[in-house]
């Protein structure tokens, strides 16, 4: 695992980097709470892929570059400027929700502030979307980046063959993710695809793919800085199939208890990347673990207040139900 100190980055994004992801896995832990006694309907939980998302959004440029986030890219969402309350709102399905004004099921995000694009509850449509927001950028001779991210089994979508044709094609500043959890629901790769890595598919399309391990903070942010930097400067497209583990079921309406056996199922504990870069904080002499307690308590504080507000908003009226879906004249 590479030192933090090779990354470039300051103390303090160091730091900083660390709150997002501990601000992830809380906050996910919440809506699974949440949805266990009834307030919310449905979560599709990213715990396991914090460290590898913070590390990606971390090598854009989130005041002019454009994301366009799957249904497990909550943490990359905090990291691009939405707040817990924000993604609190959306999976309470308020009216103040910025991602669908309550109109969408929760795990949807998007931030017309943020220049995060919502998505499809149909898998990887937000493939060819990125596309054209890409196509976009280079239509107006704009040097903003597109992001855009899906798991290995949506991977598997015609649509996204079709944006990775057309992006390698027009040379488009876009970087495609594959966010391998190993799981299409209850599906193994094995059962998926044939070829030995998803990231064999960039060259295939005519640009670089790579595969990085999303546990290890550096070597993710080092693989996304090199490549957003060649697509800012206009050589095209990348692709990186980004390793990370799915330590919950699929979704709240899964038990992934059914198809992984117990052993599995411990092992994803010891496989924690957030366990990874907590130790590797103390060890480089970032941070300790008192200070960890602290950074940690805050988040909690803060992920309590967004529940608690978020809770007494008004919901969408019945009248108002066409609002923000058509386009006013």
């Amino acid at each position: 695992m590479k030192k933090l100190e090779e990354s470039g980055l300051t103390k303090e994004e160091i730091i900083q980097a660390y709150r997002h992801i501990l601000m992830g896995r809380r906050l996910d832990e919440r809506l699974w709470q949440l949805t266990r006694i009834g307030k919310t309907s449905f979560n599709i939980s990213g715990q396991g892929h914090e460290v590898g998302q913070v590390a990606m959004a971390m090598a854009f440029q989130p005041e002019k570059d454009y994301f366009l986030p799957y249904y497990r890219d909550m943490t990359a969402c905090m990291v691009w400027g939405m707040t817990p309350k924000d993604i609190m709102l959306g999976s309470l399905g308020k009216e103040d929700d910025p991602s669908s004004h309550g109109r969408q099921m929760p795990n949807h995000y998007g931030s017309k502030e943020h220049n995060i694009v919502s998505h499809s509850s149909t898998v990887s449509t937000q493939f060819p979307l990125a596309t054209g927001v890409a196509y976009g950028a280079q239509l107006k001779k704009q040097d903003y980046v597109t992001l855009t991210a899906t798991g290995e089994g949506s991977a598997n979508q015609g649509e996204v063959q079709e944006a990775m044709n057309f992006a390698g094609v027009k040379k488009l500043p876009l970087i495609f993710v594959i966010e391998n959890n190993g799981y299409a629901i209850s599906v193994g790769t094995d059962e998926q695809y044939a070829n030995e890595t998803m990231a064999e598919r960039g060259p295939a399309y005519g640009f670089p793919g790579k595969r990085v391990n999303g546990n290890d903070f550096v070597e993710t942010y080092l693989a996304f800085k090199e490549v957003v930097e060649l697509a800012r400067s206009g050589e095209g497209p990348a692709l990186i199939e980004l390793m990370v583990s799915r330590l919950t079921s699929h979704s709240a309406d899964d038990d992934h208890s059914v198809y992984r056996s117990k052993e599995d199922i411990e092992n994803l504990k010891k496989n924690d990347g957030l366990l990874f870069f907590e130790k590797q904080l103390i060890d480089e002499g970032y941070l300790t673990r008192e200070e960890m307690t602290d950074i940690d308590t805050e988040l909690k504080k803060e992920i309590n207040q967004a529940t608690d507000e978020a809770e007494e908003m008004p919901e969408p009226t019945a009248d108002s139900i066409l609002d923000h879906v058509y386009a006013e004249k």
